[in-house]
This record gives structure tokens, sequence and C-alpha cells, in this order.
């Protein structure tokens, strides 16, 4: 007789191993945080704390949103479709300048219940006051990597610069051996930080072996400003200080040349895509099938909802596969399982977690997830993965599991209070109102 504290049956399992693994009729037996069994059929010698049905729906591994700025969700809808020097001096800009960290707290809260609730279990997060967005991941059970963004001006939150690799320092050390929240350095981007900068931030993340993450060609403006004030492209820039490494998680990476990719592939370098802020932003399109073909780890993010409006990675899958087919005039580019992986394995190969997360694999974390495929637009069910990029979204996830707690069943958050963390997001509403009339 085995004994499992969670035995998940009665459902399509996408492994999202090596092999792309389906097992049609299968069940996962969940001990602790770990995954100890995954099989097919019932297994008629088991018992389980929990049993769940997932009544023929798909079980896969948690999303990854490998890119975001959680507390942004407090930003969601603010002054839309305007220029983006006006959207950032006018509105962004005076905001954050204004915000605490209980405003941050409760706008990553906000984010933690929007993420689980729409299937994602891992989140990379940068931003300000990150002590109380790691605060938030914890208290909601999510798998969080933050990171304090760092810049060469003064920031609301730490003041100078020195304070600002203080800060990080503190967070790693704050943070150390949490099984559920790590720390990445995260110096903001090229034309926000000066060579010196990078260099510090890059000796701080080796000097604690942990990820260095930073915003990599996402503008035109960017690599002008860039070959303006050091002569050559951004990824050349990096190169040149010696930053370029495993260790580097580039997200947008929306203008490379091919050089530059072959630079980022031979220093195993990855990367995260984020084709809908790119797109509302008129950022770009990344090259995303060029650099998987040269085999850099690609996973997906949804930036933050100022920039994108929210947090539901199934529908940023659908959006990078159709908008990569667009753009190639190829409608075999970025198929359903290439896509699916990058939200799941090589988004965790991204963040550096794969040993940990990203596939439903005997010995790793529990993050699981659930879609309940008993709805129309996902009847009839031909192929999985199909379903799951082209028609699932967020409201399909019936139950999330992460490190082996059940944090939402039935649609039913486990871990927070949903309606009093909506009430605290509408009051801090009423105050970024409040600052924009009085910029």
């Amino acid at each position: 007789m085995k004994y499992y504290d969670i035995l998940i049956k009665n459902g399509i399992i996408l492994k999202m191993d090596a092999a792309n693994s389906v097992i049609e009729n299968g069940y996962i037996g969940i001990s602790g945080d770990t995954i100890s069994t995954v099989g097919s059929g019932y297994p008629e010698t088991s018992k389980a704390k929990k049993e769940i049905d997932a009544q023929g729906g798909i079980i896969l591994p948690g999303l990854i949103n490998a890119h975001t700025h959680a507390a942004m969700t407090l930003f969601r809808g603010l002054a839309d479709d305007l220029p983006l020097m006006e959207w950032l001096n006018h509105y962004i800009f005076p905001v954050e300048s204004r915000m605490d960290a209980d405003f941050v707290y409760t706008g990553s809260l906000l984010a933690c219940a929007e993420m689980i609730m729409s299937g994602t279990t891992c989140f990379c997060d940068m931003y300000l006051f990150e002590e109380s967005a790691a605060r938030a991941a914890k208290e909601a059970s999510m798998r969080a990597i933050v990171g304090e963004v760092l810049y060469d001006f003064d920031s609301p939150n730490y003041g100078s610069i020195e304070n600002g690799l203080a800060y990080t320092e503190s967070l790693i050390r704050n943070w150390q051996d949490d099984p559920l929240v790590s720390i990445a350095v995260e110096p903001h981007s090229l034309f926000t930080c000066s060579p010196e900068l990078l260099t510090a931030a890059n000796n701080l993340a080796t000097k604690f072996g942990i990820p260095l993450v930073l915003h990599l060609a996402e503008t035109m403006a960017e690599l002008d400003e860039v070959k303006k004030r050091y002569g050559h492209s951004p990824v050349k820039h990096l190169e040149s200080l010696g930053i370029l490494g495993p260790h580097l998680i580039a997200d947008h990476c929306v203008h490379l040349s091919d050089k530059d990719i072959d630079v980022l592939a031979e220093n195993g370098v990855s990367s995260v895509h984020n084709p809908e802020s790119n797109m509302k932003l008129a950022s770009g399109i990344a090259p995303v099938p060029e650099m998987i073909a040269k085999k850099i780890a690609v996973g997906l993010g949804t930036d933050g909802c100022a920039s994108n409006n929210n947090l539901d990675l199934l529908a940023e899958m659908d959006t990078a596969a159709k908008l990569h087919k667009i753009n190639t005039m190829d409608t075999t580019v970025m198929d359903s399982l290439t896509v699916m992986r990058m939200a799941t394995i090589e988004g965790a190969k991204a963040l550096g977690m794969e040993r940990e997360i990203g596939s439903l694999e005997t010995g790793k974390k529990a993050d699981i997830i659930i879609v309940d495929i008993n709805k129309p637009h996902l009847t009839p069910l031909y192929n999985p993965l199909s379903h799951l990029v082209y028609a699932a979204r967020g409201n399909d996830v019936s139950c999330s599991i992460i490190n082996g707690t059940l944090v939402m069943e039935e649609r039913q958050l486990l871990t927070m209070d949903l309606q009093d963390v909506m009430d605290r997001a509408r009051v801090k509403a009423s105050d970024v109102r409040k600052w924009i009339a009085e910029s």
C-alpha cells in the first residue's frame, strides 16, 4: 500500500518532459512538496489524505510567468493608448514616486490571486519595495523569484544606488533557503544603469550564485541610446562588460541582430518573450523562432498590467503562437508544443529552475494545475496541446497546487481572502486617482 498526501486521478497528463509524454488516463501522487509517482490508470493499492478527481481534464505543470511587475496590477487600465513618454511622465512616474511598501504588498497580493486563478504557479518579478512582493508571494503560497529594480537615479524605496545594492543583499540574506521565494539581482536596463552599476550588480549576482535579470533591447529608442553612449549594440555592450553568462535572464530581446543571437547563445544567456506588452507598446516583435533555433532557453512572460492589462499566461500563449505565424507568414512556426514548453519547462530553464519545476516528473516539486475541459469552447477534444494554446483561458483552470500545497480547488482560492484583497486594491486605486489629480 502506497500513501500520499494528495492523489490526483482521472486526467490527461501532459508531463512536459524531454519526450513530451502524454498519459491519457493518469494519476499523480504527491508526498509533502514533491511528486512521488506519475502513472497510468488508477492506483488500486494507494491511499491519500486528499484525492482530487480531474474529471477527464488536463493535468499539467503549473505555468511560469518568467517576467512581470506584479504590483502594477494597481495600474491596470490607467491611461491606456497614450504615447509612451506622456504615459510615463504624467501617470506612471508621478504615482510610483508616492507609493510605499503597503501599496506594493497590496498590488502583489492581487497579482498572486490573478495568477493562481489563471494557472500560474511561479513568477519572476522586478519592481520596487520587493520585500513586500516577496511577503505577498509567501503568504499566497506562490513560488517566486523577486528582485529590487536598480537605477542610476534615486528610488522611492531605498534612495541612492549604494542603498539599492545593500537592500538587494539584505533581500538575498533574508530569503536564503526559503522553499518558495528566491532573490535575483535586477538592474533595470542598459539606458538607466551605468556600466559601473551593471558591473556591481553582476558581481553581487555571481557572489551569491543567483540570477541577474534585466530588460534588454526592448525598443529602438534603447538601441539608439546605447549606440550613442557606447558605440555598439546592447548585447555587445554587455559582452564588453563581461556580464554575459548562463546566470543572465534577458527580458524582451525584441531588437537583436543575427550576431546578437549568436553571442547570447554562445554565452548561455536565457530570454523571456513578452508578446502582448511588446505589441501594446509598439515595441516590435522579438526574434523568438531564431533564438529557439540557436538553443536559447526562451520563457514566456506577461510583463506588468500597465502594459498588458492581464496576467493570464494561457492567453499569452495564444498571442505568442499567432503573432509569429503572421510575422513569418508560416503556419508551422511556434506550434502549440513549442509555446506550451515556453510556459513550462523552457520557462523553468530560463529561470535556472528546471531541476525543480516545469515538468511532471518523479522527484520534482509538486507545482501542478488542472484545466477543466467540460466546457463548450473546449468540446470536442482532439489535441490537448492545441486546446491549451488556442482555446483555453485562465478561468478554465479548476485546481492549482504549489509546492505540494493545494492553493485553489474548484476555482476557490484557499490561501487568501479574495474579496478582502480586491477591497484593499480599490482603496489603493482611490489613492492613485488622488495622486494623479495632484501631479
